[in-house]
Formats: structure tokens, C-alpha cells, sequence
């Protein structure tokens, strides 16, 4: 049986889309997503820590931007990442927690899992917040 998927006031589109990044869950304070380990790999075939660090923006722009929609946006300025340990197949999961959420930076910690749970990557990401520009 499928999960009900968020609607989101804007479009997942770009790189996000291409990675096959899916939304379970979108609130600002709590973000679910989960991304295929096929077609996010490196050289030998694992995860790219690049596919981690995506799904872990991706999560905390989103999170950003619902809180400060839509009369501001959001743009990552700081990101990081620590790797756990790897996998080469199936789904993974972030799981985005606010740590913060204020009118000029919004940080999240995400962690993402493997299908049996165990933790692979631990980030966090900073986004400021700039109000929309005029006439856009």
C-alpha cells in the first residue's frame, strides 16, 4: 500500500527530481524523504556521500522554505556531513529535525538510514532566509 505524499506549495524539480527524491513527510519542524541507492553511486557502486549531502539539502531547504513561505525564501550557506557507513542497494531515508528556526537562518539535522535502519550519514544545513524579491 502506498504512502500519502505532502503536497508542496512549490515544485520538487532539478536535481532532486533527477535523484529520485520522494517526500513521506513535510512540515518545517520534521521532513521525511527517501532517495534509491541505484543511480546515486559512486565508482564501486555505493552511495555517494554527494547523493547523502543532496538528500540532506534537499530536506533542509524544503523544511526552510515552509517556514518562511512565501514571503521569503531560503538558500543553503553551510552544509556538512559525516559518513557512517555505506550501502549499495535499495532505499535510503533522511530524516530532517529543525534545530532552529528564526527569521534570517534556519538550521536542520538529518539523518539518513538504510533500509534496515542503521545510521549511514549524519548532516546538518544552514539556510538563510532573504525576503522574495520585488515583482517576482
Amino acid at each position: 500500500m502506498s504512502q500519502p505524499r505532502p503536497d508542496l506549495p512549490f515544485p520538487l524539480s532539478g536535481l532532486a527530481a533527477r535523484m529520485g527524491i520522494e517526500f513521506l513527510e513535510a512540515a518545517p519542524e520534521r521532513l521525511v524523504a527517501t532517495m534509491p541507492v541505484e543511480g546515486n553511486t559512486q565508482v564501486v557502486g555505493l552511495l555517494h556521500g554527494g547523493a547523502s549531502c543532496v538528500l540532506a539539502e534537499t530536506l533542509g531547504s524544503v523544511g526552510a522554505m515552509l517556514h518562511v513561505w512565501p514571503g521569503a525564501v531560503a538558500v543553503g550557506t553551510d552544509i556538512n556531513a559525516t559518513h557512517h557507513r555505506s550501502t549499495s542497494s535499495g532505499l535510503v531515508t533522511g530524516t530532517a529535525t529543525a534545530l532552529s528556526l528564526g527569521r534570517t537562518l534556519c538550521s536542520h539535522e538529518v539523518v539518513i538510514t538504510d533500509e534496515e535502519g542503521r545510521r549511514l550519514c549524519t548532516a546538518r544545513i544552514t539556510n538563510l532566509v532573504r525576503p522574495v524579491p520585488a515583482g517576482t
